[in-house]
Order: C-alpha cells, then structure tokens, then sequence
C-alpha cells in the first residue's frame, strides 16, 4: 500500500513500503553491531581465543533471537495491506529493543567472567529478549484487531510464531530466575531458545517423516 488514505470516519490509514525498508535497516545493524564485542587483544593466541567463549556465545544468542524477530516481522509486514499510526509506534518500541540489545549482550559477554556482576548483567539480557518477543506479539495482535492484514486464511508462518509465543515467554521467565542463581546455565537455556525460535522443526520433521 504505498499511499496514505483517510477514512470517512477521519481515520489515517497509512503505506507499508517505508516501514518495512526502516524496520529491515534497523534489525540489520542491530545484527552487525554484535560482532563489533568480539574482540581478542594481541597476540591473539589459542589461549585468548578460547577464553573469549562468553563473548562467541552472547553473539550466538542475540544473532539468533534478532534473526528471529525479523523472520517473524518478515511475515507480519509482508501480510499488511495498511497500517497505522498506532502501528507504527508499537513498531518504533520493537525496533527501540531490537537496537538496543547489543549493550546487555555485551554486558552479559563480559560478566560471564565476573563472577561479581554476572547475575545482573544476565538477568539484564534476558528481560531485554523477553521484550523482544512479548512487543513483536503485541505488534501482530494489534494488527490483527485492527483488521491490517489482508484477509487470506493465517498459513503455518503465521501461526507458528503465535503458538510458540507462551512456552517461549514461559522459557524466558524459568531461565531469567535460574540466571539469578546460575548465569551461565540461564544463557544456555537462551540460546536453546533462540535455536528453538530459529530452527522449522515442524517441516524438518515432516521432511524427514517422508524419508522414513
């Protein structure tokens, strides 16, 4: 819908091509900021490179959980035939968290070491994904109450993301209250997460119920 239009009742509807152009720009450099905190100081030997391991995981971790956003957000801008300004500001709050999530990565890849700070950092992380996924759901729920996307029947793309919605958040809460006992193992269970939201294993079950 690349022009803007007003209803009878006064109500602006709006395009969706520069959305989409400014949400992609934004989780794009989100995702490229990460790799900037993986650094080793010289001379780089084996020994620093394999004690960076916190630094390698946090990047995996966020990389994952923004590339999964995105996928998510691919689908949902992909079936607006409009949108509004409502729609836009809730947007402007998901992109807000997605850009700003290279800072607790970094946090968490540094405490990872400490262990005076690390508790905090990596609760920190995890209520920052935890709002990742709770803003981009309430994104697609306002789209769908206010009747944004076009009418075709929801596919698998769709509803995957909605029905995986609670036992993710239900994940993030468990390893946030782990984290305040044991941060390493609350990230693993973030990265379990984020490889959960990334990875079909639906279909690659499918695919491979036809091998079989």
């Amino acid at each position: 819908m690349p022009d803007d239009q007003d209803t009878p009742r006064g109500r602006r509807f709006l395009g969706t091509d520069r959305l989409a152009a400014f949400s992609d720009g934004v989780f794009s450099i989100a995702a490229t900021l990460l790799v900037l905190d993986i650094a080793v100081r010289p001379p780089g030997t084996l020994h620093q490179v394999l004690d960076a391991w916190p630094a390698y995981l946090a990047y995996v971790v966020s990389f994952l959980t923004i590339g999964a956003a995105w996928l998510v957000h691919t689908v949902l801008t992909g079936r607006l035939t409009r949108s509004d300004p409502i729609f836009l500001q809730i947007n402007l709050l998901v992109l807000l968290v997605v850009a700003f999530l290279p800072f607790p990565t970094r946090l968490a890849a540094g405490a990872l070491n400490n262990a005076g700070a690390e508790r905090v950092a990596v609760t920190f992380y995890g209520l920052t994904l935890l709002a990742i996924r709770l803003l981009g759901s309430a994104l697609d729920a306002y789209a769908r109450r206010e009747h944004l996307y076009s009418p075709h029947e929801d596919g698998d793309d769709v509803q995957g993301p909605r029905r995986r919605l609670l036992p993710v958040v239900i994940g993030y809460v468990i390893a946030i209250l782990i984290g305040l006992v044991l941060p390493e193992v609350a990230v693993v269970l973030y990265c379990a997460i984020a490889v959960y939201l990334i990875v079909p294993f639906r279909h690659v079950a499918r695919l491979l119920a036809r091998r079989s």
